[in-house]
């Protein structure tokens, strides 16, 4: 039914595969993930298994109930599942998706396919995907199995570039680089001190709205091209912990792990995750959970930029 265009997602979760099943499987655990940031599901019926069916409605930030019926053609337990998605009952399916789940060093790899009946709706929907903050479901997935295995609660975000990871490395660790992409959008940033490197820091202002920011970045660990792990915190122009003038409360520190993990294509998928580090108060915590709704636009502000700087890197390559 849908043999013509595809689209792939892969990802890669800190935990033992029968629990990413689980929680793939379980409506006592998906209910808690499953959609955009914002939306909340209620559950009416699931049958597992081919020619089941799974009955839901998800409820949009904005009030909008989405009537979904999700049909099996292909279970096996704990390895894969295939299904026809996007359809409201009454509709045909959007596409069609293979899931396959398999063990790999430290957690499990997720491999998605969405088959779609040709090139231009899998276009359309890729688009209307990430318009609808859709990707941000598979964040959701790594941190509620965050929650699930150690206690701990995070932020996640992902996203894939046409780049490979040597260069988005680079990209996230040179100042002047840095200085194009990782503010938000409508905000800039100067590095007034930058020594980035495993045991390092760098110093930046932000400039957002007519006010300016400070940050201190305190680098742990650097393994080009694999990853990199900082702390952050908000201080005023010297160095002095202080808070974000919008976040009254808020964790005073955030530990972040950077992941470059390359892909199909010559691409590379970029997770980042963080948590809050020291000591917490409930009041923190709840302010920082209640934040990962507006992180995630705000990352993807960034990334929209990271994503320029790469295509203008590229133009400037094939000209020379």
């Amino acid at each position: 039914m849908f043999p013509m265009s595809e689209l792939h997602l892969s990802r890669f979760y800190r935990a033992p595969r029968a629990l990413v099943w689980e929680c793939w499987t379980d409506p006592a655990h998906v209910g808690q993930w499953w959609g955009p940031r914002g939306f909340t599901l209620t559950h009416h019926s699931k049958d597992l298994k081919a020619g089941g069916s799974w009955v839901y409605t998800m409820h949009g930030p904005d009030g909008v109930d989405y009537p979904n019926t999700t049909r099996y053609l292909e279970v096996i337990e704990g390895e894969k599942l295939v299904y026809d998605h996007g359809s409201d009952g009454q509709s045909k399916p959007l596409f069609r998706v293979t899931v396959f789940f398999r063990d790999v060093d430290g957690g499990t790899q997720m491999d998605m396919t969405m088959g779609f009946e040709n090139e231009e709706v899998a276009r359309t929907t890729a688009h209307f995907i990430r318009l609808a903050g859709g990707n941000a479901t598979w964040d959701r997935l790594a941190e509620y199995l965050e929650k699930q295995t150690d206690g701990s609660d995070s932020f996640v975000i992902a996203r894939s570039f046409e780049a490979s990871p040597e260069v988005l490395f680079e990209m996230w660790t040179k100042p002047e680089h840095l200085a194009q992409w990782l503010a938000p959008a409508g905000a800039t940033i100067q590095y007034l001190e930058a020594d980035i490197r495993s045991g390092g820091s760098a110093f930046f202002r932000m400039n957002l709205e007519g006010s300016a920011l400070f940050a201190q970045i305190d680098y742990r660990e650097l393994q080009p091209p694999r990853s990199l792990s900082y702390t952050q915190r908000f201080c005023d122009a010297r160095k002095q912990s202080a808070q974000h003038p919008g976040l009254p409360v808020f964790p005073e520190k955030l530990h972040t792990m950077v992941l470059f993990a390359p892909e199909r294509d010559d691409k590379t998928r970029v997770v980042v995750s963080s948590r809050p580090e020291g000591e917490v108060s409930a009041e923190q915590l709840a302010a920082f959970l209640k934040t990962r709704d507006s992180m995630t636009p705000g990352w993807n502000g960034s990334f929209d930029k990271l994503e320029a700087q790469l295509g203008e890197r590229k133009k400037v390559t094939a000209q020379s």
